[in-house]
């Protein structure tokens, strides 16, 4: 620290009623007094005042700091006459500044520094004649007259953002994290109905085409064009509550906004900036502890191409509308929620709300529709237990009875977890992971729970055990096998995300990719017991409990209807099953070559002064340490499952070898699948796109083993002993710039 008398010289105050007094030796002295780890407070001087006494006169911290010379507020007057290019530059600069409060920066940073905003909404219009730049009556007849387009705009602008506040406010978000709905005491023109404002925007262009004469006919198409642009928006957010209504006439005010960007984007140069029009000193104004704060405006480019993925987006969402079962409308969201660059937050509180509002899916089913039918494809196709002529059986004793009460219990516990699966995936994906791992162990009591029902419902169907040559497998246990299908769906999807998100480590990559592998082959054998009670199911169905195929003869009660429900059930265990396949071929191939560039020491372990295997272990593994099944393997059974040392290397690189040609087969015949067999219903072309994205990592990764196994013959040939130093580089894909980001290959370059 520097000595107090090398410190500047404190400044000269002056000024009457002021007078100055130097305590620097007083203070000196004092602190000479106090002993070391000595702390003297007045009881009075509160952490506040403390806090204050910091922020005051510093520029950074203190709103109301001013430069010398420099007003408390803003002198701009919002009646100036403005040039027709000067009101276009204007709007083209709000337009850019909506865009980054949809991007999750505050108003006050955005859209509250336009004088003019704040000119609309303070003092609160009650009104839409009181909603004007000029209150006074008189003064409104003397604005200039090119005025009213730039009302019009800001009025359709900020009733605009009152919905989607409101919209976002009402779904989960993470506030700060992606959206701010902080309004600072501004109403967004809440009390003015959206049909006056509707009539303004209207008006002014029909008032702009009766003056177009007298200015520039490129500026005039400009202007009207961004007034359409405003209709347009707050048309689609009207018609986006009418779920029932045709998907494809719900995209029209989206199709619409998408050709007048184009239109937009070429006439910006047309524009004049303002900068005076906009300042930050308006934030003094707000209600808000926050100190200043610059404003952030993206580039027009830049806000270009975020409309034009938010207009796409709102074109895509609407799709969700059209239903055909739970599985495609799961593929449709987490695929839709997947894409790159992701929606922004109010597509997916829009979806969200398109999904559940009031707790109706999709503005026309129940829940139970939606959960009977995800269990029929699942688990019991044509299944008693989920039988509507239950319920009409009100006899207790009857088992019809007795099943529908259970079932019912059974929906009432599942029903938020089950629609919470949606909901996650309507988040940033970081989130969705995060969440994921708290859902995990919700689902993971939840299977615990419901197979008791299972016990009940099978005391009152009387079911049989399924045996077959080897011995007895059991019962069907239907409900609790529902839950664990999804429980493993989301523990892979939460290692994977973990490749996406790069949570892990290079090093790490070979015992990830083996638990993902794990996971993968539960979940395929999982599928292989559904499917044999499905079969079970489907033989007694057709031919009585015999289940004699061998002399088939259909029982009069099977239908086409009940042949449709188990063909389709099948269908889904046949694509799940070989996207499980497909997965745990393919992680164990990676795994393998992990290993191997490991022993190679072409992957160097970093330096972890701080850090333990075993820590490690416990921090991958913690999302599902208190998860009953699958059991979790222990840190011996993963280090030996990961770097098989009993295995020669060779060995290991033909493995890796035959898993991911095996994956790329499996991923050739899924890239093959129509709409219906693949589940993707209304989501098919991004379901084969995200097919051929594995297809192609699976090619990519077949071509570094066949590298590496070249390289290595070519070491043994020329006699090294052990295992050979190759003359090999390892180059991982930056992020996101790899085939597919769950699938991390490496690309193996020789070294001259």
């Amino acid at each position: 620290m520097q000595p107090v008398d090398s410190l500047s010289p404190s400044p000269n105050i002056s000024h009457p009623g002021v007078m100055a007094t130097d305590i620097t030796k007083k203070f000196q002295s004092a602190v000479k007094a106090l002993a070391p780890g000595d702390l003297h407070k007045d009881d009075h001087f509160t952490l506040f005042e403390a806090v204050a006494a910091l922020e005051i006169m510093d520029p950074k911290m203190d709103s109301g700091v001013l430069a010398e010379g420099e007003s408390l507020d803003e002198e701009y007057d919002v009646s100036r006459d403005l040039l027709p290019e000067e009101i276009l530059g204007i709007i083209d600069q709000l337009l850019c500044l909506e865009m980054a409060w949809h991007l999750g920066y505050p108003l006050s940073q955005t859209l509250f520094t336009s004088i003019y905003v704040e000119a609309l909404l303070k003092p609160r219009p009650a009104c839409i004649e009181e909603a004007d730049f000029l209150r006074d009556a008189q003064s409104r007849e003397k604005q200039p007259k090119l005025l009213f387009v730039l009302r019009a705009y800001c009025l359709g602008l900020l009733k605009a953002c009152f919905f989607v506040n409101e919209l976002v406010k009402d779904e989960l978000y993470y506030e700060e994290e992606d959206f701010v709905t902080n309004t600072y005491d501004r109403d967004l023109l809440y009390e003015i109905p959206v049909a006056s404002i509707n009539n303004v925007l209207h008006k002014a262009r029909s008032d702009l085409r009766a003056i177009s004469n007298d200015m520039m006919k490129d500026i005039s198409i400009a202007l009207d064009l961004r007034l359409e642009l405003r209709i347009a928006f707050l048309r689609a957010i009207d018609l986006s509550g009418l779920r029932k209504a045709n998907p494809d006439s719900l995209k029209m005010p989206w199709v619409q906004m998408n050709g007048l960007l184009e239109h937009i984007s070429k006439q910006h140069s047309l524009g004049k900036p303002v900068p005076e029009a906009f300042s930050t000193k308006l934030q003094r104004r707000l209600a808000s502890t926050m100190p200043p704060r610059p404003m952030v405006q993206p580039s027009f480019e830049e806000s270009h191409g975020h409309f034009k993925q938010l207009f796409q987006d709102g074109i895509d969402v609407m799709d969700v509308l059209k239903y055909s079962e739970p599985q495609s409308l799961l593929n449709f969201v987490s695929l839709f929620q997947a894409r790159k660059p992701q929606p922004l937050v109010y597509i997916r509180t829009l979806l969200q709300s398109l999904l559940f509002n009031e707790m109706v899916v999709l503005g026309s089913y129940s829940i139970r529709q939606i959960l009977d039918r995800d269990l029929s494809i699942v688990v019991i196709p044509c299944g008693i237990q989920i039988d509507p002529a239950n319920d009409k059986i009100e006899v207790p004793t009857d088992p019809r009875h007795q099943t529908a009460a259970q079932m019912e219990i059974f929906r009432q516990r599942v029903a938020e977890c089950y629609l919470d699966i949606f909901r996650i995936f309507c988040q940033n994906r970081c989130r969705v992971r995060r969440t994921l791992c708290h859902s995990i162990q919700e689902w993971d009591m939840l299977q615990a729970d419901v197979e008791e029902i299972d016990q009940l419902l099978q005391i009152a169907l009387d079911e049989k055990p399924l045996v077959i040559d080897t011995g007895e497998i059991g019962f069907s246990l239907p409900l609790s096998s529902w839950a664990y299908v999804y429980k493993l769906r989301q523990m892979e999807w939460i290692v994977q995300l973990g490749f996406e998100l790069e949570i892990y480590q290079t090093d790490e990559l070979a015992g990830m990719y083996w638990y993902l592998n794990y996971l993968a082959k539960t979940r395929a054998q999982h599928g292989d017991r559904i499917k044999a009670f499905t079969m079970r199911s489907l033989n007694e169905a057709r031919y009585g409990s015999t289940g004699d195929s061998e002399h088939p003869q259909q029982l009069p009660q099977y239908t086409a209807a009940k042949e449709r429900e188990y063909l389709t059930s099948l269908a889904f265990l046949r694509v799940t099953m070989l996207d499980a396949a497909c997965t745990w071929e393919f992680a164990d191939g990676l795994c393998c070559l992990y290993t191997v560039l490991q022993r190679l020491n072409l992957i160097a372990t970093p330096t972890r002064p701080y850090s333990t295997d075993a820590l490690r272990y416990d921090l991958r593994m913690k999302p599902f340490r208190n998860v009953a099944l699958p059991t979790l393997p222990t840190l011996d059974e993963f280090t030996r499952a990961t770097l098989q040392p009993e295995t020669p290397t060779r060995d290991l690189i033909c493995y890796a070898e035959s898993a991911v040609g095996g994956a790329r087969k499996g991923y050739e015949a899924m890239a093959k699948m129509s709409e219906a067999q693949a589940f993707s219903a209304n989501a098919h072309d991004r379901w084969i796109g995200e097919i051929k994205k594995c297809l192609r990592a699976a090619i990519a990764a077949g071509v570094a083993v066949s590298t590496l196994l070249r390289a290595f013959d070519k070491a043994k040939v020329d006699g090294e002993d052990g295992d050979p130093k190759l003359a090999l580089k390892v180059e991982m894909p930056l992020s996101g710039k790899g085939y597919h980001d769950w699938w991390i290959v490496p690309k193996l370059v020789l070294v001259k």
